[in-house]
């Protein structure tokens, strides 16, 4: 898996200061992306075991509220298996902090068994994630007046009241 940039004060993906992670890989492509570099699977830097030990570093800061996982696309199928590992270490280290995931796939059917982006570890990713922001940009639903993020058709899921 590739990255294409680690954000380590983030205001904008999620509630107080944040550590985001931008994976690359986008199948969606959704047209007035912000972040069209990122389809590339190849785009960025390799993701390495010294990906994941800067980013445990950077969310111990007390002032760190949690981690969002952007992209590209976190849950094309290719990215699945190194970011459920992420998320365990992340929640393993730092419970108190939540975990906040951006995706162009739909929660109800895309991510369900079955569905198109379901895997074998989709189910443990799931449960991983406190607040998932599920459905593609839609320039024509675009909206900047909306808290955490761009069009209107995007739902902000609470997966944490669901369990």
């Amino acid at each position: 898996m590739h990255y294409g940039m680690i954000k380590e004060y983030d205001i904008a993906n999620g509630p107080g200061v944040r550590v985001s992670l931008f994976v690359s890989g986008c199948r969606n492509r959704c047209p007035g992306c912000f972040n069209p570099e990122t389809w590339d699977f190849q785009y960025g830097e390799p993701y390495t075991e010294e990906t994941k030990q800067r980013l445990l570093k950077l969310l111990g800061a007390p002032y760190i509220s949690g981690f969002s996982l952007l992209g590209g696309e976190p849950f094309e199928q290719e990215n699945q298996p190194v970011l459920t590992e992420l998320l365990k270490a992340i929640k393993k280290a730092y419970p108190q902090k939540d975990i906040w995931c951006y995706t162009g796939y739909v929660f109800d059917t895309d991510l369900q068994e079955g569905g198109k982006k379901y895997t074998e570890v989709t189910p443990e990713m799931l449960s991983l994630i406190d607040v998932l922001v599920d459905g593609r940009f839609e320039e024509s639903e675009k909206d900047i007046s909306l808290a955490f993020r761009g069009s209107r058709n995007q739902r902000i899921i609470r997966l944490c009241d669901m369990r």
